[in-house]
């Protein structure tokens, strides 16, 4: 039976026959499915992007919940920093099932003989240490073993201070053997953020060291393994709730196996939303090629529909007929990205597995291909419905006409409002899939502007081209005609290049403010060095050491503690629904100070600072914009865990503070009153006078080191060459990330090419039957190229420009830098990717015979 056929025999029975309409459709696909290409394609790069990345991200947080149990060294952990456990504390924890305890604190190791030094991350471990879980010593031998020989010492540490295996190493007060070199620390990833390379020692060892003293800031941690074999969710909860019951003021920060490192956690979950929305966007703007073709194959099927209605179908019934044959390609699309997005965790872990802190769970969680469905139909969905919407207004009557015959451009009413549905659910699910909902909205609100304004600006273009006038150059007018005509590049060239140009703009924009941020202006007003766990009794003798090597050396100090917030008013901080980005001040055990009057970087915006010698109730200072985010306002009460014990205090007011400048400055700041008797260490900032020599400055940091073996410093410039080295990696990460939609951007660009192919060559082959020549075809194309790439990057420039202001000036908070360099590299992509997929089609109008399409026409 012919697709005819089953036409005279549905139409009479009614348009719900929907095996008969289905069969139709998949008639009419045995044609095959070459216009369909860049469809395909443009629907498998996105749903391959989200896939992947979910995947991705599936594939990391089951291993890492899998092996959270090794990852965090037990069943359970209590962390605090200052005071260990000792007597009915400890006792209580020890009630709860087999513990190991272990102590991590920064400090200096150095040669025996002084000459050199490096920051090491140091942590002492018990007999017990690890619970779960193993430590690799290069060679095989025992972790306890070589504990009781001395220490086991990451391999960057050796390399940096030129040691080796069997030397010693001076750590505080003491002079330790390396009896190993460290190759895997099981827990390591659940620690705080590192400056430098771990250092293994015994419990003995550390008390040998003398580096911990009251107020010295020391991390103790307990890892607790239950005598459960496996102890479910619903045990680890009772357990916590047992802990928070036996030790409800201890300030303990607990974790467990199923989140053994919230930040983590976080740190992946935000990776996977953002990449995911770069997923959506490279499916969006491929969008248009998806439109582009949908739109073709309605033109050449408009014959057919024509003799589909005069036959007795009706136009329902003939929209359902091609909506089935879209479909079906879409999920062409959709399978094809399904399949190799699923593939990216082998890829990942076959490339990187050796690299990653964590071992990667090879699985794929349903809501992941949810996801991936969900957008690669709905955006399919979306730009498939206008260009279908005008197979209802394909008359009988078009048997009749030529081609070129006027139809009118807007579908009707009820197709407009199911393509503004289709638009509304997929933000809805963005926004319910979506951790942070107000990068959500921004981004949402971004891409709306990017199509609206590139939309626009393609109709304006063609708008213009057409009424200009044409100029005496005939290249030129060439070039004119085409950008003007109904079925040019013009549109889909500046829509879908334009909004991939704007977003890697934007991250390009953001990326130069970000390092002329931090290369630029910190280095000029930033400290030379911080000095942490300066006894107070030691400062002034430590001060005059550093001038007599330093003359001219400027020096701030500050009291430091470490404490965790638990109530913001009667709220328990786990209770409290803060918004992503102010999240972080509520883990965990933040820095905490006093001070009688407010510090440099600070300025006080609401409230009233305290007045010298105040006696009264505790007050404290706020960050004003996490107090915003936290919705704390004057006049609440914060409760912090400070040396173990609950304290509360009163905001009295709000203070904006300048954390690029490196000042010394804490989220929260008490009045003197509060914290003044607890034991503490200072923190002391360095400055170095302009032009130190380098020579100098080791001498000085070396011999402060010697002198005062339990105080750590922390050159500035080398924490911000790591932070710059991370920064660098993430920028280019996004930018990989960005470039993804460039493709699809240039894909669309491809698709665009071939569908005004026939056109161009029967243009052609007119212009050289008239006598034109190959060059002056040429050159009109590549007018028409230069314009459209040229107005297309200037746009990408202005919006790219706009957006990148708004996310670093009101996300970011810091000044917008325009970068010449990434305005030229939007020029250049711009050109460069019109100028390529232009010159491939442009050979092919050059090379094509002029007597075929003569005769055809």
């Amino acid at each position: 039976m012919t697709a005819t056929d089953a036409i005279k025999t549905a139409a009479p029975q009614g348009e719900r026959r929907l095996p008969l309409l289905l069969g139709i459709a998949a008639r009419e696909l045995r044609s095959g499915i070459s216009g369909f290409r860049i469809f395909i394609a443009c629907v498998a790069l996105g749903v391959l992007v989200i896939t992947a990345v979910g995947a991705v991200s599936d594939a990391l947080r089951a291993g890492f919940e899998k092996q959270g149990e090794a990852i965090l060294g037990g069943d359970l952990t209590l962390a605090r920093t200052h005071v260990r456990a000792v007597g009915e504390e400890r006792d209580a924890i020890d009630a709860f099932g087999r513990v190991s305890e272990t102590a991590t604190m920064r400090t200096m190791a150095r040669r025996p003989d002084n000459s050199d030094q490096a920051l090491a991350e140091l942590k002492a471990v018990d007999a017990a240490y690890p619970l779960v879980g193993a430590v690799e010593v290069a060679g095989g031998k025992p972790l306890q073993e070589a504990l009781r020989e001395g220490a086991v010492v990451d391999s960057a540490l050796l390399e940096r201070l030129k040691l080796k295996v069997g030397d010693a190493i001076a750590l505080g007060s003491a002079q330790v053997k390396v009896a190993g070199a460290l190759k895997t620390e099981p827990d390591g990833i659940t620690d705080r953020l590192t400056y430098g390379p771990r250092v293994l020692i015994s419990e003995a060892t550390l008390e040998k060291s003398e580096l911990i003293k009251p107020g010295t800031l020391v991390r103790w941690r307990y890892a607790v393994k239950t005598g459960e074999a496996s102890a479910d969710e619903d045990a680890l909860l009772a357990l916590r709730q047992r802990i928070e019951a036996d030790l409800p003021e201890a300030g303990f920060t607990i974790a467990d196996r199923r989140d053994p490192s919230p930040q983590v956690s976080r740190t992946l979950e935000r990776l996977r939303q953002f990449l995911t929305l770069i997923g959506l966007t490279a499916l969006l703007v491929g969008g248009v090629g998806i439109a582009n073709a949908v739109a073709t194959f309605i033109d050449k099927r408009r014959k057919v529909i024509a003799t589909m209605k005069s036959i007795g179908a009706t136009s329902r019934m003939v929209l359902s007929i091609f909506l089935a044959e879209v479909l079906a390609v879409a999920a062409m699309g959709v399978v094809i990205g399904l399949v190799l997005g699923t593939l990216a965790p082998f890829v990942l872990d076959w490339l990187f597995g050796d690299m990653l802190p964590i071992a990667a769970e090879m699985t794929v969680k349903p809501l992941s291909i949810v996801t991936a469905l969900v957008y690669g139909f709905g955006v399919a969905l979306l730009f498939t419905l206008w260009p279908l919407g005008r197979v209802e207004r394909v008359s009988a009557s078009m048997l009749f006409r030529d081609e070129v015959a006027h139809e009118p451009a807007m579908p009707r009413m009820w197709v407009v409002l199911a393509t503004l549905g289709v638009a509304a659910l997929l933000v809805v699910f963005a926004l319910l899939t979506s951790d942070s909902k107000r990068i959500a909205i921004y981004f949402t609100v971004g891409l709306v502007v990017v199509f609206a304004v590139f939309a626009a600006l393609g109709w304006a273009v063609t708008w213009v081209a057409r009424r200009l006038p044409r100029p005496r150059y005939p290249e030129l007018a060439l070039a004119l005609g085409n950008l003007g005509a109904p079925g040019g590049l013009t549109r889909s060239v500046v829509l879908s290049l334009g909004a991939g140009l704007s977003l890697l703009v934007a991250v390009a924009l953001a990326d130069a403010s970000l390092v002329r941020e931090l290369k630029d202006r910190l280095p000029t007003s930033s400290p030379d060095y911080f000095v942490l766990d300066v006894p107070k009794d030691d400062y002034d003798a430590m001060r005059s050491l550093i001038e007599g090597r330093v003359p001219g050396v400027t020096m701030e100090e500050a009291p430091m503690l470490r404490g965790r917030l638990v109530r913001l008013n009667d709220v328990p901080v786990e209770e409290v629904k803060a918004p992503p980005e102010a999240q972080w001040v509520l883990n965990g055990d933040r820095g905490l100070s006093y001070a009688d009057e407010v510090p440099p970087g600070s300025r006080v915006v609401a409230g009233d600072w305290w007045p010298k010698d105040y006696s009264g109730e505790p007050l404290v200072s706020f960050e004003a914009d996490l107090a915003s985010k936290l919705g704390l306002k004057l006049g609440d009460k914060v409760t912090v865990n400070v040396l173990g014990r609950n304290l509360t205090a009163t905001i009295s007011n709000l203070r904006e503070v300048k954390w690029e400048s490196l000042a010394i400055n804490f989220v929260m700041l008490f009045s003197p009153n509060t914290l003044a008797g607890a034991p503490h260490n200072l923190l002391v900032t360095v400055s170095l006078p302009e032009g130190t020599a380098l020579a100098a400055e080791g001498e000085a940091m070396r011999e402060l080191s010697k002198v005062y073996p339990s105080v750590t410093a922390i050159r500035v410039k080398d924490v911000l060459a790591m932070v710059n080295g991370v920064f660098a990696q993430v920028m280019t990460a996004v930018r990989a990330a960005g470039s993804v939609t460039l493709l699809a951007g240039a894909l669309v660009l491809a698709g665009a090419l071939a569908t005004a192919q026939r056109r161009r060559i029967l243009e052609a082959v007119i212009l050289k039957t008239l006598g034109a020549t190959r060059r002056r075809i040429l050159v009109s194309h590549f007018l028409e190229y230069l314009i459209l790439a040229s107005i297309t990057a200037l746009f990408a420039v202005l919006l790219g420009a706009l957006a990148a202001s708004i996310v670093v000036g009101q996300l970011m908070h810091i000044p917008f830098a325009f970068s010449a360099g990434a305005v030229a590299l939007a020029l250049a992509l711009s050109m460069g990717l019109v100028f390529l997929f232009g010159s491939a089609g442009t050979w092919a109008v050059l090379r094509a015979p002029a007597v075929p399409y003569l005769r055809s026409e």
